[in-house]
């Protein structure tokens, strides 16, 4: 996201790294998502007690944002959820079939099989600017600590309904989603708009689970158009 930021001043950002990803130790305790929400929730009370801010979540992060919310509400201007996880349960969601729409023999036979099979698997645009953007993203996975984060798998989802707000969130929120996502689907987002009525809504073609890889330019149009309406309300 700091392309965002390049020529926009007066923002603090903060990328914690949950338990078991990135330098974030794993806890042995914390087997739930109720538990790794309590985590977010207590990290965020630590680091900017009683502050308002603004909150983007990608992937689980947007099931985890949801639960920020449902608990912090008063305290956020905005939410950002880039296809956000809807179910705890995958065998719950509405998912497209795994699709590349554009391929390159010629760019996979350059990448050691290991690497070509995940590109294979995750990547809807085949290409040389994608490739290197997910590297990037490649070598974080790797940090993690994979069987700590397998044990949530199993552990159902939070023990309240999390989409099921007490009231609307009545601030500026953008909720972007893949057509091609096999991993979080579009479908099942499309239910949040009631509980966000200040919510962009997009599916964006030619693009699947890192869709602000595959389709960087207009995602960031998106997220810079929201940041805009955050600092509207902010100005008013």
């Amino acid at each position: 996201m700091e392309p965002l930021f390049t020529q926009r001043d007066g923002w603090l950002r903060i990328y914690p790294d949950l338990p078991g990803t990135g330098l974030t130790p794993s806890v042995d305790c914390l087997a739930t998502h109720d538990q790794m929400l309590e985590t977010v929730l207590a990290f965020i009370d630590k680091v900017i007690p009683d502050q308002h801010f603004v909150l983007a979540g990608m992937s689980y992060g947007g099931y985890l944002a949801r639960g920020v919310l449902y608990h912090r509400a008063a305290l956020i201007d905005g939410v950002l959820l880039c296809v956000p996880q809807m179910k705890a349960d995958p065998a719950q969601v509405h998912l497209p079939p795994r699709t590349t729409l554009v391929e390159d023999p010629m760019l996979m036979a350059q990448l050691e099989p290991s690497e070509a099979q995940i590109i294979a698997d995750l990547v809807v645009v085949q290409s040389h600017t994608v490739v290197e953007a997910m590297r990037d993203v490649l070598a974080e996975v790797q940090l993690a600590d994979h069987t700590f984060l397998a044990q949530l798998d199993p552990a159902g989802p939070f023990s309240f309904d999390v989409d099921r707000l007490p009231t609307p969130f009545g601030g500026p929120t953008l909720i972007l989603t893949a057509r091609q996502d096999q991993i979080c689907g579009y479908r099942d987002a499309w239910d949040l708009l009631d509980n966000y009525p200040r919510a962009t809504f997009a599916v964006l073609d030619r693009a699947g689970h890192f869709v602000d890889i595959e389709q960087n330019v207009l995602c960031h149009a998106l997220m810079r158009e929201w940041l805009d309406r955050v600092e509207e309300g902010e100005s008013r």
